[in-house]
């Protein structure tokens, strides 16, 4: 029997406030444990939790970029759960009244697109972290994160492959850091995504048992897990067997899946209104001023990189994945109007150097100024492109201009043709048969000829230039 498979993401966003969700603990990363605590996140008895107005902001903005109904009448609720990270006992999160509903999101496989339902997207705080140490036999506990602001974001189960899963949390990753809520840095744990994956034989229209996929921090460890999950279902349904439903985190380092624990349903939370949080009511013509400020969000962008700037759909996709690329690419425009070559550029040279360097785009050494300087000396003969890329490298390291590094290694492209012609004239002295071959129609010959002429120059001629005087030599 075949099976097709059946998706629906759950992604966990930190949101970027400075604050956490209930309280005035700092949320930076990477402090010594347990160093960002107090009684409210710590759920010491007689604290009382206070709404970080900052957090329902960033929800706000994000739900209506995803084209999500706002619910102007909120209610928090505890979500009852024992687990050492969570010292209260239960999560504060939203049950019956998230803040956003009904939304969705376009994602591009290929040629073909898709529309992704996005069910609920509804503000709660994070757990804190245990730290399992290899060759102890206990765990440790860090509640510096616990408290943090989450923004839980649940599709539909729209999707029917691992690329679109890909393309869906590509994207939306790309939305929330282009909003500035969430800094997307999934190493860090504050972009995090649960896949819930089931099988059905194809033509069922009844789903599946489906299974939670948790401990995965990357597109790739998502992609292996899928692909893993997917051949274990289909051989335990090959054999007559029945799926499981359950949570399985990712073992990268054996590369399969094992059981963390059951599924649980809502009621296994006991969820009931927090009485220690009144409801939250959000002013509707407040909620609609958000509208307004919302950036230019990558599709968009996208589609107007391939309007005004004549670029393919896929340098287009590319550039306005990340916000800063973008803004990047443009001011690189603005000074040179070659749209195409600084693409190029942009795409290769300087984000190889920029995740190599593990550096972000917004702390390039190489500004826009700097990058069009190099591009202009190519457009106007002063260096060949093979030099220009030759010496991108030292332009990106070095802190020294294009000009600086040509002038120094005596890179300049010889472009007189006084100068041109005395090593055309030697050339062709030297190279009588392949002279006659090109007189006799060979005209592949020509770049045998162009080649010896670089060679001799010591590659600084333009090869524009030489093709052109030598045409000209060789018709004479």
């Amino acid at each position: 029997m075949t099976y097709e498979v059946v998706v629906g993401v759950e992604v966990h966003a930190q949101l970027r406030t400075q604050s956490k969700m209930f309280c005035g603990c700092t949320t930076t990363f990477g402090s010594s444990p347990n160093s960002q605590t107090c009684p409210v996140c710590l759920g010491l008895p007689g604290s009382l939790p206070v709404m970080n107005r900052a957090a329902v902001e960033m929800a706000v903005r994000a739900g209506l970029a995803l084209n999500c109904t706002i619910g102007v009448n909120n209610r928090f609720a505890r979500k009852n759960y024992f687990y050492p990270d969570l010292p209260k006992g239960y999560q504060i999160s939203q049950y019956e009244s998230p803040i956003c509903e009904n939304g969705w999101f376009e994602i591009a496989v290929g040629d073909n697109k898709k529309r992704v339902r996005i069910r609920r997207a509804h503000l709660e705080e994070d757990a804190g972290k245990n730290i399992h140490e290899t060759g102890t036999s206990g765990s440790l506990v860090d509640l510096n994160r616990a408290g943090t602001p989450l923004l839980e974001i649940v599709t539909e189960p729209d999707m029917s492959s691992t690329d679109e899963v890909i393309a869906y949390l590509k994207g939306l990753r790309d939305i929330l850091m282009y909003l500035e809520v969430c800094d997307g840095n999934m190493e860090e744990g504050s972009f995090r995504c649960e896949p819930n994956l089931s099988l059905r034989p194809v033509g069922q229209k009844a789903f599946g048992t489906k299974v939670e996929l948790k401990n995965i921090n990357s597109f790739k460890v998502v992609k292996d897990a899928m692909e893993y999950e997917i051949k274990r279902q289909t051989k335990v349904l090959s054999e007559g067997g029945k799926i499981r439903q359950e949570t399985r985190s990712w073992n990268i380092d054996r590369g399969e899946t094992a059981v963390m624990r059951s599924k649980e349903e809502a009621h296994d939370y006991r969820y009931f209104p927090d009485p220690d949080l009144v409801p939250l009511k959000l002013d509707k013509e407040w909620v609609e001023g958000f509208t307004s400020s919302l950036p230019e969000l990558p599709a968009a962008r996208a589609r107007r990189f391939v309007g005004d700037y004549g670029l393919p759909e896929y340098d287009a996709g590319i550039l306005t994945s990340s916000k800063g690329i973008a803004e990047y690419f443009e001011a690189c425009v603005k000074l040179f109007n070659q749209p195409k070559t600084v693409s190029n550029w942009v795409m290769g040279e300087l984000t190889r150097e920029l995740n190599d360097s593990g550096t972000d785009v917004s702390a390039s050494p190489v500004p826009p100024e700097r990058l069009v300087e190099l591009l202009k000396m190519v457009d106007q003969g002063a260096i060949s492109l093979k030099v220009a890329r030759e010496i991108f490298p030292q332009v990106y390291s070095s802190g020294k201009t294009p000009v600086q590094i040509v002038q120094e290694k005596g890179l300049t492209q010889v472009s007189d043709e006084g100068a041109l012609e005395a090593i055309i004239t030697e050339v062709l002295a030297k190279s009588p048969a392949q002279v006659a071959q090109f007189k006799e129609g060979k005209q592949q010959v020509l770049g045998f000829l162009v080649g010896q002429v670089m060679k001799a120059s010591g590659g600084k001629a333009n090869p524009g230039k030489v093709n052109e005087l030598l045409k000209r030599k060789l018709a004479g």
